[in-house]
């Protein structure tokens, strides 16, 4: 390419990165650094946050983890995780609904399981799902860490396609009075009609849906709202760190199977 071709698309090279410039800062955050620093430690980003915790956060103290992860995430590296506002939405839907029964899909480093657990009423169950054993280790050792016991938290590691099957003779879950889908928004469908399948929703259950926007799960939005069986509503926030590039959190809520 000559010179002057080059220079001809400068100027629009230039209003790329400016219009869309959150979204490489995110780029290089969780693709290009994070890759860089598994190679050179060995670890993944949540076995150094859970480093960064053991050393940092108070034992048995759900809240002071949480702002410990916040902090790593901001001042360290990008988690990638649900973010305080987020984290809000989802600790006041949970306490507002009281529900007895908690299905997360999508563990992660265990941040929103702890946000579920603290906001639990007396006696209330949380089943946690992660596919990624070497993940559910880490937050099997942070949820631990936290002060909640199996009784309360119990972290099952499989796929949720093959473990929403088994919840019932398996795991004794009878219903699920709130479902959280944080795990892959394209595996959003197919589990929530999966949930439906297996009559693991009752008439009135919560289901909460995160990055329904970024990175999307058009389908699965499109599928509650025209069904007949939801009533939809989407809490529009941003990604933690990189409130320009805009998410939300869907809340439907089921009205039986019609």
């Amino acid at each position: 390419m000559s010179p002057a071709i080059a220079l001809a698309f400068l100027p629009l090279v230039v209003t790329l990165l400016v219009r869309y410039r959150h979204y490489f800062r995110l780029l290089v955050r969780t693709v290009l650094l994070r890759s860089l620093r598994d190679c050179l430690s060995g670890l993944r980003i949540e076995e150094r946050a859970f480093s960064y915790v053991l050393t940092h956060a108070l034992p048995g103290d759900p809240g002071h983890i949480l702002t410990t992860l916040d902090h790593w995430s901001s001042r360290c590296e990008y988690l990638s995780h649900m973010g305080p506002v987020k984290g809000q939405i989802l600790m006041r839907l949970v306490e507002e609904k009281a529900p007895a029964c908690v299905l997360e899909l999508g563990t992660y480093c265990g941040y929103s399981t702890l946000l579920i657990a603290r906001a639990l009423p007396p006696g209330g169950r949380l089943l946690t799902v992660e596919r990624d054993p070497r993940t559910a280790a880490v937050a099997e050792k942070l949820i631990r860490l936290a002060g909640f016991d199996e009784h309360m938290v119990e972290l099952i590691v499989g796929s949720s396609e093959d473990v929403i099957p088994c919840l019932r003779t398996q795991y004794q879950l009878s219903r699920a009075d709130l479902v959280l889908l944080a795990h892959r928004p394209r595996c959003y469908l197919r589990d929530l009609q999966l949930l439906e399948a297996h009559a693991l929703l009752p008439a009135g259950a919560t289901v909460l849906a995160d990055h329904v926007l970024f990175p999307g799960a058009p389908r699965f939005l499109q599928y509650a709202k025209s069904c007949g069986r939801y009533r939809c509503r989407l809490h529009h926030t941003g990604l933690p760190d990189f409130p320009a590039i805009k998410d939300g959190i869907a809340q439907l809520t089921y009205a039986g199977p019609g």
